[in-house]
């Protein structure tokens, strides 16, 4: 599994020209679901979400307070191409994520993990498989990706 994880003043996610999540301050986090992953690594990157240090603390020490420290919210969306092999030629290849069934199961798992590590209230969800519209105002501009496991961002792509 793989995210994306971005420090956001405010972030929202349109769908079929209607808004169906929207945030304030807090993370948006773009999710991927790879051949193989399990629970576990749904897991591991939802425990990551919540407790990744990306604020600053209010006597300057930096780096200090994840977004329960601060109270903020998370916005996660379903996005499959982050896993795509760009090595050869120019058309990007999606062999590298998993088939539409069983992504969508432990994508929505990952999602109940960060609701259930968090506050599930101040958790959003895109909409799995839909063309959506996602904007963001990136914090910093702060951008981080998260892997779980033993795996790294030297693998194949």
């Amino acid at each position: 599994m793989k995210a994306i994880l971005q420090r956001v003043l405010s972030a929202s996610v349109t769908v079929d020209q209607k808004i169906i999540s929207s945030i304030g301050r807090g993370v948006l986090v773009f999710a991927a679901v790879a051949p193989g992953d399990s629970e576990k690594e749904a897991q591991q990157i939802a425990n990551k979400v919540i407790k990744m240090k990306l604020w600053d603390d209010e006597i300057g020490g930096r780096w200090k307070k994840s977004v329960m420290d601060i109270d903020g919210e998370v916005l996660c969306v379903s996005q499959f191409t982050l896993l795509a092999r760009t090595k050869k030629g120019t058309k990007p290849d999606f062999h590298g994520a998993a088939a539409p069934e069983d992504a969508q199961r432990l994508y929505h798992y990952f999602v109940d993990q960060v609701k259930a590590g968090y506050v599930a209230e101040r958790v959003k969800d895109g909409k799995f498989q839909a063309m959506m519209e996602v904007a963001l105002v990136n914090d910093g501009p702060v951008t981080l990706e998260l892997l779980a496991g033993g795996q790294n961002s030297e693998r194949s792509g």
